[in-house]
C-alpha cells in the first residue's frame, strides 16, 4: 500500500477516535482534541491526492478509499454537531437530510454512469460546497468546545457561532444547487439503451460469419494460385 492510500486509511481510522473524544465528557477538553483530530484528518485529505498525482501513485484502491474516507469524516462530524444541537434543531436535521440525500444521489449517478461507461465529471458547485464545509465544520467544533467544555457564551463565541452557522447554511444551499446541476448535466445516464431483437441479432451474426468464411475461402484460393505461379 502506497503513502497516499495509507493517508486515506489513516483518515478512516481517526474518525472513531475523533467521535470518542467528542462524546467523552469525562475527558478534559475532549472536544478540543476532537477538533485537532479533525484538522489532522482534513490535512491528510489535502496531501494524499497531491502526493498521488505528483508521484504517479494513483491507484484503483486510492480512487475508492479517498472519497469513502472523505464521506465518513464529514458525515461523522455532521451527525455529532446535529446530535448535540451545536447546529440547532430542526435546521440541523433538515440540512442533514439534504446533504445525505445529495451525496446518495451523486453516488447513484456515478454508479449508473459507470455501468454505461460514462464518466460523471466533478461539479464546480460541489467543489465549492466542500471548501465551505471544510471551513464551517472546524468552526462549529470550536464553538462546541467553547460552549460545552469551557462554558463560554456571548462575545467572540457568539460571533464565531454566527459565522460558522452562516457558512454551514451556505454549504447546504450549495448542496442543493450542486445536486440539481448534477441531475441536469447528467440526465443522459437515465436513458434506457434499446434492447436489440435477438432474432435480428442472430441473423446478423450468421451473415457476418458467412461473409468471414467467404472472405477466408477467397484468401485461401489466392494463396493457392500464388503457390502454383511460383
Amino acid at each position: 500500500m502506497n503513502l497516499p492510500n495509507k493517508l486515506s486509511l489513516l483518515r478512516i481510522i481517526l474518525v472513531p477516535v475523533m467521535v470518542f473524544f467528542y462524546l467523552a465528557t469525562f475527558v478534559p477538553y475532549g472536544k478540543a482534541i476532537a477538533l485537532g483530530i479533525f484538522i489532522i484528518s482534513a490535512l491528510t485529505d489535502l496531501f494524499d491526492g497531491r502526493i498521488a498525482r505528483k508521484n504517479g501513485l494513483v491507484t484503483n484502491l486510492g480512487k475508492m478509499l479517498d472519497p469513502i474516507a472523505d464521506k465518513i469524516l464529514a458525515l461523522s462530524v455532521l451527525l455529532l454537531l446535529i446530535a448535540d444541537e451545536t447546529i440547532p434543531a430542526p435546521f440541523g436535521v433538515i440540512a442533514g437530510i439534504i446533504i445525505l440525500g445529495r451525496d446518495f444521489m451523486v453516488d447513484m449517478l456515478r454508479q449508473i454512469g459507470a455501468s454505461k461507461n460514462q464518466v460523471i465529471a466533478a461539479d464546480k458547485w460541489g467543489k465549492l460546497k466542500t471548501v465551505v464545509f471544510d471551513i464551517a465544520f472546524p468552526l462549529l467544533l470550536l464553538v462546541a468546545f467553547l460552549e460545552q467544555d469551557l462554558l463560554l457564551e456571548g462575545g467572540a463565541v457568539y460571533v464565531i457561532n454566527i459565522i460558522a452557522l452562516g457558512l454551514f447554511t451556505i454549504g447546504t444551499v450549495l448542496c442543493v444547487i450542486s445536486g440539481i446541476n448534477y441531475m441536469i448535466n447528467n440526465s443522459s445516464v437515465f436513458k434506457d439503451n434499446p434492447i436489440k431483437d435477438e432474432k435480428n441479432t442472430s441473423t446478423q451474426e450468421d451473415e457476418s460469419k458467412e461473409k468471414i468464411e467467404t472472405d477466408q475461402s477467397d484468401t485461401d484460393a489466392k494463396q493457392i494460385d500464388s503457390t502454383d505461379n511460383d
